[in-house]
């Protein structure tokens, strides 16, 4: 049977439950997701020549997922969620051939309103929630300039790690005069002490239309061949006015096992121009440096117009420019949809 048959009957076996007179009124499961594809010609600063491609996501790499609640009184709750990430223009799952079914996140916990919220599981990281945050791209992998020089191998990706986490253990605070706290602690199943502790650190304070972001995490990667620690540090704020938001974000790293660190600025902005369409622009200047290597910059721009046809379907067509060092400069061109359900 393959994963998608059994994801199926999974579904088919939860309704069959919910409908069942066993069924308790305080229990829900839910389907949802986001389906995007995008066209775009692309060279960036380290490529000799462009080229055109379509790819499953954009703007949000697409994903759909089941969650589940069930009350079980005094403002607690169990909860859990199963995503799995996958690529509509092949039709396969995943983000690439090496993601599990449910990469995006799988994780099962308990939610209260007095003490917080548990989760033991894959987990999506709090640094790349908070980095989502302060930027007008969101989560792109493809557009938002902090993202790609943060994690794409392309753009020389300054962050050791996935966007996700497996077999870890997060908690969440619940909110403190708009002071909200969340731990992450990622246990290895690794023989040996290598690729144990990843740990995440997170703070989120939102008043009014202030919004500011603090993340600090430890990564130790086994697999990578020498295994690697690095630290990350991640600060920003985002500032909504009655015409724009604006954006702003420092983040660092220091890879103590290769001498080698990052700083990386980011500025960006979103408009409303009309009722229904917005437009995105961000820059983020990203400086690498280590003992066996020259300092390296690379500076890349975006900017992008979305148009929502309605609350769940929009279209939006981007520009991306890229420069690292002394290379010629590159350009990306792209257009793309994006579905809710």
């Amino acid at each position: 049977m393959s994963c998608l048959a059994a994801a199926s009957l999974v579904l088919c076996n939860g309704s069959a439950k919910a409908a069942s007179p066993l069924a308790d009124s305080s229990s829900s499961v839910q389907l949802y997701g986001l389906i995007g594809v995008y066209v775009d010609q692309s060279k960036l600063s380290t490529t000799p020549h462009g080229m055109v491609q379509q790819g499953g996501g954009g703007l949000t790499t697409s994903y759909w997922g089941m969650r589940g609640r069930e009350d079980l009184g005094n403002g607690t709750a169990v909860i859990f969620a199963l995503e799995s990430f996958f690529r509509p223009n092949t039709g396969q799952m995943g983000r690439n051939p090496s993601d599990g079914f449910f990469a995006r996140n799988a994780y099962v916990g308990l939610s209260s309103v007095a003490y917080g919220t548990l989760k033991v599981g894959q987990q999506t990281t709090g640094t790349y929630l908070h980095q989502i945050l302060l930027n007008p791209f969101g989560p792109s992998v493809v557009f938002s300039p902090l993202i790609v020089q943060s994690y794409m191998a392309a753009y020389n990706g300054t962050a050791i790690g996935d966007t996700v986490w497996s077999n870890t253990i997060g908690y969440t605070s619940p909110s403190f005069a708009g002071l909200t706290g969340n731990v992450q602690y990622g246990v290895s199943d690794v023989t040996g002490h290598q690729g144990r502790d990843n740990l995440g650190l997170h703070l989120t304070y939102k008043n009014g239309p202030l919004l500011v972001a603090l993340s600090a995490q430890r990564v130790r990667a086994a697999a990578i061949a020498p295994a690697q620690q690095q630290y990350l540090y991640l600060g920003g704020a985002t500032y909504q006015t009655r015409f724009a938001k604006f954006y702003g974000a420092l983040q660092t790293t220091n890879t103590t096992t290769l001498g080698i660190g990052s700083h990386t600025y980011e500025l960006g902005v979103s408009v409303p121009v009309s009722p229904r369409a917005s437009v995105l622009a961000e820059w983020a200047l990203t400086k690498q440096s280590g003992p066996r290597q020259k300092n390296t910059v690379r500076d890349t721009t975006s900017i992008a117009y979305d148009y929502f046809f309605s609350k769940r379907t929009d279209v939006y067509a981007a520009y991306s420019y890229d420069k690292l060092a002394s290379n010629p400069s590159g350009s990306t061109y792209g257009i793309g949809m994006r579905h809710r359900f």
